[in-house]
């Protein structure tokens, strides 16, 4: 993979940490990166670890997260406005990343991490995938 590659993939990867809520597929991001869909899937995922639908799910679960903690929108609110369409498909993927559905999520409290800077508490609160390395065993970069 070439240096200008990466430079496609990360405007593409941009792209979705931006624009997590609009309506982004593989052919949108592809053309982003100046890349045939298949070419950019492949490259995305040598590159990043993950498919480009995963990592988008990943930012929209983020997103999901710090919206069920405010507590003032419903699941359903939550679901849209982190731009998935399917309630049933936002929460399957909630609960597989996150370990619990989003409304025992939002039912439960979240004081304890009201202390601790929204940076350091991003990499504690990313949603991690079942074989992926726990927070505490990620190399900081």
């Amino acid at each position: 993979m070439t240096l200008e590659d990466l430079v496609r993939l990360r405007r593409a990867r941009d792209t979705m940490d931006r624009d997590y809520a609009k309506p982004l597929d593989v052919p949108a991001l592809a053309r982003v990166a100046v890349m045939s869909p298949g070419h950019f899937s492949r490259s995305f995922r040598a590159a990043f670890g993950e498919t480009p639908y995963s990592y988008l799910m990943t930012r929209r679960i983020e997103r999901a997260k710090a919206l069920l903690r405010r507590g003032d929108l419903s699941v359903t609110e939550v679901c849209f406005a982190v731009g998935c369409t399917s309630l049933g498909s936002f929460s399957s993927r909630f609960t597989e990343l996150v370990g619990e559905s989003p409304s025992s999520y939002r039912a439960r409290r979240h004081d304890e991490g009201a202390a601790i800077p929204a940076c350091v508490a991003k990499i504690f609160t990313r949603p991690v995938r079942n074989g992926e390395a726990k927070p505490a065993d990620r190399p900081v970069s």
